[in-house]
């Protein structure tokens, strides 16, 4: 295996696929780039069995072969060489060779036939959508997944299609956030999917706001995104997502409408003497405003007051400001609503008008 490329040019496709590498491995070669150099195309891949990344570029290929070698090393090796260099790529001896002027690394390798590439995907059905929308989705929505939960099924995002329209939910089980996809989108039946954590942060990296089209391919397990020369497969994880619709409070009377920068503001300033542990604040909305009161063990103390329309006399009810805060930062109106039917029950936060980015919060007591 041989061929030559800029160090530009070989940088690209391996930041595309670094991010699923992880540092800590089960097996040595998932440590590993695999490099495939065949056809004037060098495709680099790299996985953790659960979401895999292809890229490719052009190379100057004088030959064919295919050699896994330490990803994260290659990559530094490649950040570290100056500006304009040429790489020259080698592999003999179980041992591959790069070049480039008066630099010379000789790295260990393993062979590819040790690397685990994901099986041929059964498509079930291809479904097109705005790559926008698409990142939109996940950016309102992504922040509430939950974290080595050992509710499995919640460390991931929720793509639920019905009804000729896209959904994405994620919930830890203290907060639910739903974004609805901007526009229809032509599938055939219902079906829910739940994309594993890991995978949605590497399509967060590899979605842009470009108003271009990009196809989703769905198999039984797997989901697999292609953009440019980019290929995104990650598997689907097997469980059964809670019914997200029942979490939204229903017969909500009580809404305070506040100007969404000003709350945002106050909410983070009173944050500041909130205690460290539980983060709550306390809401106390009456006549015309709301005041924040954040307490901590060191008996210190932070009271905001903004102002606010209500359509009730009194409430007081705590949250956890971060969950707030993340719903608030999600929404991009100037005014947000907060809906609930009382301090016991979880609130809704969404803009005034619309109801296609929601947001749950359960309260705190304090």
């Amino acid at each position: 295996m041989k061929f030559s490329i800029s160090r530009e040019a070989f940088l690209q496709p391996l930041s595309q696929v670094i991010g699923v590498v992880e540092r800590r491995q089960t097996l040595p070669v998932l440590a590993n780039f695999m490099l495939v150099a065949r056809d004037g195309r060098l495709t680099v891949t790299g996985t953790d069995m659960e979401v895999e990344l292809v890229s490719s570029i052009s190379a100057n290929i004088s030959q064919d072969g295919e050699i896994t070698i330490p990803a994260r090393k290659l990559i530094d090796i490649m950040k570290a060489l100056p500006d304009g260099a040429t790489i020259t790529f080698s592999v003999s001896n179980e041992k591959a060779t790069l070049v480039a002027s008066r630099s010379r690394f000789t790295l260990s390798t393993l062979p590819a036939s040790e690397f685990p590439v994901t099986d041929q995907v059964e498509t079930l059905e291809n479904i097109s959508v705005s790559e926008a929308s698409l990142k939109n989705m996940i950016d309102k929505t992504s922040f509430a997944m939950a974290n080595q939960d050992v509710r499995y099924y919640l460390n991931g995002l929720l793509f639920d299609f019905s009804d000729r329209q896209l959904r994405a939910i994620a919930t830890d089980g203290h907060r639910l956030a739903i974004c609805d996809f901007d526009g229809a989108v032509d599938f055939a039946g219902d079906r829910q999917l739940i994309v594993p954590r890991k995978g949605v942060m590497e399509l967060v990296r590899m979605l842009s706001a470009a108003d271009e089209e990009v196809t989703l391919a769905i198999g039984r397990n797997h989901i697999r995104l292609v953009k440019g020369d980019t290929i995104f497969t990650s598997k689907l994880i097997d469980g059964r997502f809670p019914d997200y619709k029942a979490v939204i409070p229903v017969g909500a009377d009580k809404q305070m409408l506040v100007n969404r920068a000003s709350f945002i503001h106050s909410l983070q300033r009173a944050s500041i003497l909130s205690n460290e542990k539980y983060k709550g604040v306390k809401l106390e909305a009456t006549g015309s405003t709301i005041k924040i009161i954040a307490h901590n063990p060191q008996h210190e103390e932070a009271v905001e007051e903004i102002e606010a329309e209500l359509n009730f006399e009194r409430l007081a009810v705590g949250f956890n400001v971060n969950y707030l805060l993340d719903a608030l930062m999600a929404i991009e109106t100037e005014q947000v609503t907060l809906e609930l039917i009382d301090a016991d029950s979880s609130c809704l936060v969404s803009a005034p008008d619309s109801d296609m980015n929601r947001h749950v919060v359960m309260p705190l007591k304090l």
